[in-house]
């Protein structure tokens, strides 16, 4: 019976609740244009860069997991025309297909940056992206809590759940901030803030009533990060990531390491641990080749919800592809974080 109730409450949360939650990944560094706007040309050791992440989410409890795809590229320009300086271009689109009434986010946003180095060993940064975001749902494939009879949820009785919209659509904007301290080859040290939902969209399937509870909540992001060079074949990076939406908040933090198997970092072992407050393990594999690296993550669920999960909340996989326009441009850029 609790389990039934569970899944009922997953099904119809996402067009009941009044202010919804944003989605997220875990490996939140692997998605700097979704974090902060102000990330866009932000790459310390290269000109550009492209990536992809897939998130698969209650597949053990769910007939139809949450899944959720992200794509997005950036490129740093004009850095030989700004003094000390230069911008940063990029796009990301992110798309979730969540439970049994295939409830579907669309988002593709557009980003700009500018950077601007303070002296030899600091750099700050703005940025903002706008966006246009749409989320539809099929009420077909949906129940609802009063065509409950006692033991199963009959579709083929009425409900007084009624929908003004299955499709909504709005426009969106976020903005941030980026700081960024290195001091020597060794170190690097980065944080930032960000508000995404600046102009407080409205999204609901049901018809406004006026209140403005249908309104998207501004969310908030800080996170502080650091690369170390702690060995002559060993990076590590801390990661420590807040944010909060409405009556929501996230506490994420842990620890990536690098080890170098080639001369040049060529190739690179990938490993970390997180933890997400109250919620979740989630440890990190990976492998670089040639500037492209794979890494892959398991939120192990330490919350009450793994008696139904059996801590088995997500998988996530990510694609990073790093480089230069010009192959031997590389050499003579000063690169502001440790590298091999």
């Amino acid at each position: 019976m609790r389990r039934i109730f569970f899944l009922a409450c997953l099904s119809i949360a996402s067009i009941t609740q009044l202010q919804a939650q944003d989605l997220h990944f875990s490996q939140f560094f692997n998605n700097p244009l979704l974090t902060n706007p102000a990330n866009t040309g932000f790459i310390p050791d290269a000109d550009y860069r492209l990536g992809a992440s897939y998130r698969n989410q209650y597949s053990i409890i769910m007939s139809v997991p949450y899944q959720t795809f992200s794509v997005f590229g950036d490129a740093q320009v004009m850095r030989n025309r700004i003094e000390n300086g230069w911008l940063g271009l990029g796009g990301a689109i992110l798309r979730d297909v969540a439970g049994a009434g295939s409830l579907t986010s669309t988002k593709i946003y557009a980003s700009v940056a500018y950077h601007q180095m303070l002296g030899l060993s600091s750099l700050v940064t703005a940025g903002f992206n706008i966006g246009w975001a749409n989320k539809r749902i099929d009420v077909t494939k949906l129940t609802f809590p009063d065509q409950f009879d006692g033991h199963f949820f009959d579709a083929t009785l009425p409900t007084q759940v009624q929908l003004a919209a299955n499709s909504v659509s709005y426009f969106d904007m976020q903005a941030g901030m980026n700081y960024a301290y290195f001091p020597d080859e060794n170190t690097f040290i980065n944080a930032g803030y960000s508000i995404h939902h600046v102009n407080h969209p409205q999204e609901s399937f049901f018809t406004d009533n006026g209140s403005g509870v249908n309104r998207v909540a501004m969310r908030h992001i800080g996170f502080i990060n650091g690369i170390f060079k702690v060995a002559e074949n060993v990076i590590i990076n801390p990661n420590i990531y807040y944010t909060t939406q409405a009556t929501a908040s996230e506490l994420v933090g842990g620890l990536n390491g690098a080890l170098n198997l080639s001369e040049n970092g060529e190739k690179q072992l990938i490993a970390g641990l997180y933890y997400r407050l109250g919620d979740a393990i989630i440890p990190v594999v990976g492998l670089e080749i040639n500037n492209i690296r794979f890494t892959f993550s398991y939120d192990a669920t330490m919350s009450s919800l793994k008696s139904f999960n059996h801590t088995f909340g997500a998988a996530e996989f990510n694609v990073l592809k790093k480089g230069f326009y010009n192959e031997y441009f590389g050499d003579k850029r000063q690169f502001m974080c440790p590298t091999f």
